[in-house]
């Protein structure tokens, strides 16, 4: 799940609405849609059966299964790191200052502890009323390590597995981040130093293209072994592929910007990409084994095609509808929520039961957890944002009353 608020690279500005402002909203937009599609496909992978035979869905129609189970947790991961990386790069390839990296992990502390702890420790109090109660449990998730734990990865808030990529994210972007500026203030030539940044990007991609082919060919590790194939040495392509992406557009700045008889084609062409790719399949064919790689460079491909663009195209409009962009501001509570509201309802019997109560079921979770989210946005999120103010861009604590200390 992304929860990077970086801005974004700066583009022409049009009337009515100043640039930054029209990509913060584009990039709301594909948070809202993530979020809400991840709703969608908890939901049904809730009303999915199995058995010795293999999965059933609960709707018997492939296309509108391929839009229900459609994986976007690569966008997450692609859209954090452009995000994120976008900074690095351009002081990479131009000059300038970074964050210092306590700075920069001070900030993403602010924004994803205060919500993740509290939403952890309210889940597993509520599921284990006595104590101990599964104290390894409670301890990986706080620590973010739950990820390599093949038991319990899915414990307590199922897609937090995601957060434990996002968190050692951090770490390595806080680490490699400045150590790539250094290295490309060495290099006299700018192409030089784009090269440098694209090839490290790409050895980031392709380690988990090699680990997977071993893992599955060589070895013979099934999917089901949650640890090998959601582990960062699985899934770190998308995040190579967002840090590539902001490489790619800091090179750019505004050249090369996509027309829309380019943007929009470009754009249609890799959501019919993604869209193929999420229909179902064998799980030893090649999409399925190689599904989040692809889907990552999908995804990296998809924001290109939204952001470096002369003009704002329908699909741009899309994303910055009324109803959509406010669910891109919620959509990290939402994220964090949909699970336990879900699970509630079903326990609470007011889930209809079986395939058929499916079309009923998901209307009935995004209404009770769209307010669940909007109310944590606004009570926690908020609020433990405003800390983020406390420390200036060097990391120093930030003066608020600089008048008090000259006299």
């Amino acid at each position: 799940m992304t929860t990077a608020t970086a801005a974004a690279p700066p583009a022409p500005p049009a009337a009515g609405r100043t640039a930054p402002a029209r990509r913060a909203r584009d990039i709301d937009g594909f948070r809202g849609l993530a979020a809400l599609s991840t709703v969608a496909f908890h939901v049904w992978q809730q009303y999915t059966a199995y058995d010795a035979a293999g999965a059933h869905p609960p709707v018997d129609n492939a296309a509108l299964d391929a839009l229900l189970s459609l994986e976007v947790i690569d966008l997450f991961f692609v859209l954090s790191a452009f995000l994120l990386t976008h900074s690095y790069a351009r002081a990479a390839l131009d000059g300038g200052t970074t964050r210092p990296a306590r700075a920069f992990l001070f900030r993403r502390a602010v924004r994803i502890l205060p919500l993740y702890v509290l939403a952890v420790l309210v889940v597993w109090a509520t599921r284990n009323p006595t104590l101990p109660g599964d104290w390894r449990d409670l301890l990986e998730h706080l620590t973010f390590t739950h990820v390599f734990d093949q038991d319990r990865i899915f414990y307590t808030l199922g897609p937090t597995w995601s957060l434990s990529l996002e968190v050692l994210f951090y770490a390595v972007l806080a680490g490699l981040g400045p150590l790539a500026v250094r290295a490309c203030r060495r290099l006299r030539r700018r192409g030089s130093r784009v090269a440098l940044l694209l090839a490290g990007c790409l050895a980031l991609y392709a380690a988990p293209l090699a680990w997977i082919t071993v893992a599955h060919y060589g070895l013979g590790i099934p999917h089901t072994d949650w640890v090998a194939y959601f582990g960062p040495q699985a899934r770190f392509g998308g995040f190579a592929a967002g840090m590539a992406l902001a490489v790619v557009l800091a090179a750019l700045g505004d050249r090369a910007r996509l027309p829309r008889r380019a943007a929009l084609p470009l754009t249609v062409l890799t959501l019919a990409g993604l869209f193929t790719l999420s229909l179902r399949s064998d799980p030893e064919s090649f999409p399925f084994t190689y599904y989040h790689p692809i889907a990552a460079a999908l995804w990296a491909l998809l924001l290109l095609s939204t952001l470096h663009i002369r003009r704002r195209t329908a699909w741009n409009r899309f994303l910055t509808a009324r109803w959509l962009t406010p669910v891109g501001l919620v959509s990290y509570s939402l994220f964090i929520w949909h699970e336990p509201v879900m699970l509630l309802l079903h326990t609470a019997g007011l889930l209809p039961p079986g395939p058929a109560g499916f079309p009923w079921a998901l209307p009935l979770v995004f209404l009770a957890a769209l307010p669940v989210a909007a109310a944590s946005y606004w009570l926690i999120e908020y609020p433990a944002g405003l800390l983020g103010r406390l420390k200036d861009g060097r990391g120093r604590p930030r003066d608020f009353y600089p008048g008090v200390a000259a006299r």
